[in-house]
């Protein structure tokens, strides 16, 4: 889903829009901006974890990376088994390092 919004996009540059700090939370806003499709928000959400800022969700066009990967999982889990979302989520990894290497080859 994300990644289908992300390819139909080809940046012309990123934009840096603002930030917002509330004690240990971030939200930081920027933009891709290209001539051809306009503008696609992109909004990066941080927790301050020891001295360093780590990403813990990232929204596209206001779409949460976390709240997809949720509602995904429980269907799975609810439909099938937890065992069943770690054998698939295994096989997903396997497939995605087979076609890196595929795509590494010269």
């Amino acid at each position: 889903m994300y990644f289908g919004k992300l390819e139909n996009y080809s940046a012309d540059r990123m934009v840096y829009v603002g930030e917002t700090v509330d004690g240990d939370y971030a939200t930081v806003r920027s933009k891709i901006i290209t001539g051809r499709k306009g503008e696609l928000p992109i909004e990066y959400r941080l927790h301050l974890v020891g001295s360093r800022w780590a990403v813990y969700d990232v929204l596209i066009d206001g779409m949460s990376f976390v709240s997809t990967y949720r509602a995904q999982f429980n269907r799975v889990i609810q439909t099938s088994s937890y065992d069943d979302l770690v054998q698939k989520l295994r096989t997903k990894e396997l497939e995605n390092s087979a076609q890196e290497r595929n795509v590494r080859k010269p």
